[in-house]
């Protein structure tokens, strides 16, 4: 089949990632590091960028990695009590790990877009990790512009939102043409993803983040009302917003720009595995004007405003909606 080398380097890798993440947790030290543009990052965001881009390295040494993270600032003198915790975890799970790998293989997560590249967020839905709440490793393989293959691994989500005290901890996986497939990291259970091929009337409701400064709240719950959703809308942290909606839990996944930040545009590595997971599994993903997402240029899609993602079925009058309120 094609890409099945680089679906389970991604499937190996994030799950060594996801249990980095899910150990740090365990030992509390999940604590925010300020960024310069004063947004939160952790021990396990680094880790966890390390870990992918070390396996993609050993496997496709061609290949660059367009991830959020880098290893500026943990290069600093004052940042070498968290190196030395990031690489005893990482050493966990890469024996030949050293303080200097570790910063190399993170930043190689700072290459370029190209003809083909993969793109990394190690910690997608940073806030809901550091609140022991939902968030996901996201890893996306991008061939001319076309999102080939999308790994996330979600260890705090239940293996079914209706059975929210049952077992948690999911991988998703999507390759183009290949269908989207659920895998249980506690057990390696297995089962297709096609959720979101028409909307489940018992869970007609949109999906929106915790984080009510992440999109335009008031907008995008008018637009569900609109298609004649009245449920209350699904507050989850992270890209498993797009596997809720794959497995059909949810209906729809809208994205659009705040008032204050009207010129706002999304980063790929927020998206990609996030939207090749919906499409394989049966739904619909473009901008709110309805065009593709591209990936192809920019590690911020410049081109692209806003996000819509639904089952197939109310994807036309979820976009016809919309185009009346803008």
């Amino acid at each position: 089949m094609p890409y099945e080398l680089e679906k389970q380097v991604a499937i190996a890798s994030v799950i060594q990632a996801a249990k980095l993440c899910v150990q740090i947790q365990q030992d509390r030290l999940a604590a925010a590091i300020e960024k310069p543009d004063f947004s939160p990052v952790t021990i396990a965001d680094l880790g966890a960028q390390a870990i992918i881009c070390q396996a993609i390295a050993a496997a496709f040494p061609q290949d660059v990695v367009v991830g959020e993270e880098d290893a500026k600032l943990l290069r600093q003198p004052q940042m070498s009590e968290q190196l030395e915790q990031i690489t005893a975890y990482v050493r966990i799970h890469v024996s030949e790990a050293s303080a200097d790998r570790v910063l190399d293989w993170i930043d190689r997560g700072n290459g370029k877009v190209g003809d083909r590249f993969w793109t990394l967020d190690p910690i997608d839905g940073t806030k809901g990790f550091l609140r022991g709440d939902r968030y996901a490793i996201a890893l996306a393989l991008i061939e001319n512009g076309e999102v080939k293959l999308g790994v996330m691994g979600c260890p705090t989500l239940p293996l079914d939102l209706n059975q929210p005290q049952g077992e948690r901890g999911v991988l998703f996986v999507a390759v183009k043409g290949q269908g989207a497939t659920q895998i249980a990291l506690k057990t390696g259970a297995t089962q297709p993803i096609l959720g979101a091929r028409t909307a489940n009337k018992s869970n007609f409701r949109s999906t929106e983040s915790v984080e009510s400064r992440h999109g335009n709240l008031p907008l995008q719950r008018a637009i569900a009302q609109a298609v004649g959703m009245t449920a209350e809308p699904l507050s989850i942290d992270s890209m498993a917003k797009y596997a809720v909606v794959a497995r059909g839990e949810a209906a729809l996944y809208l994205r659009l720009p705040w008032a204050e930040y009207p010129d706002y545009r999304e980063n790929i590595w927020d998206h990609a595995a996030g939207a090749i997971v919906l499409e394989e599994a049966g739904g619909r993903v473009s901008d709110m004007y309805g065009k593709p997402l591209e990936f192809a240029t920019n590690a911020k899609m410049l081109n692209n405003r806003g996000i819509i993602a639904s089952s197939s079925d109310i994807y036309d009058a979820v976009l016809a909606a919309l185009q009346e309120k803008v």
